[in-house]
């Protein structure tokens, strides 16, 4: 029977620490997605930014033909034109860094939870292997059915030899 109990123990506080890496393990692999999908959302914002660059090159060219085959100066309100389009375009640029950015973040800041999650669930199984060993070992000794070697030198029997002169204890 306390052969059984041993095994049930060893099992309860196996389980609790395999159970722990498990749980860091799959925290971990979480954390790595999410960092992979930080840096994909930094490479797609710089090709969409590129690309938007690209198109405010063409529209400014375009505008600029236009203007010099109508016969008209690239100064005065021409020029303070394509300067404010072009000003127009940084912010567009800048608006989209700018969401890239607050999305990277908060995916960085997911695996950084989640990385946390993990450590923090392989601290509780070693408490909760920890738990499962003292619990298993409580049930395991029974104080009335453990054995006894010998009397004590305080034990009744041999209190009694003191008293009656060491009579029997030869």
């Amino acid at each position: 029977m306390c052969t059984l109990a041993l095994i049930g123990t060893a099992l309860s506080v196996g389980g609790a620490l395999v159970e722990g890496q498990q749980s860091k393990q799959m925290a971990d692999y979480q954390a790595k997605a999410y960092g992979q999908q930080a840096q994909a959302e930094a490479q797609s914002s710089a090709f969409e930014q590129s690309q938007e660059r690209h198109k405010q090159d063409l529209l400014l060219g375009q505008a600029r033909a236009q203007a010099g085959a109508s016969g008209v100066g690239l100064s005065g309100s021409p020029a303070e034109v394509l300067a404010a389009n072009a000003r127009q375009g940084q912010l567009d640029l800048d608006g989209m860094l700018y969401g890239s950015r607050l999305r990277q973040n908060n995916l960085n800041t997911q695996a950084a939870i989640s990385r946390f999650s993990g450590k923090q669930a392989a601290t509780a199984s070693i408490f909760n292997a920890g738990s499962a060993l003292v619990g298993g070992l409580s049930k395991i000794y029974d104080p009335t059915k453990s054995v006894s070697l010998g009397g004590s030198a305080f034990s009744p029997r041999a209190s009694a030899a003191i008293a009656g002169g060491y009579s029997g204890l030869y």
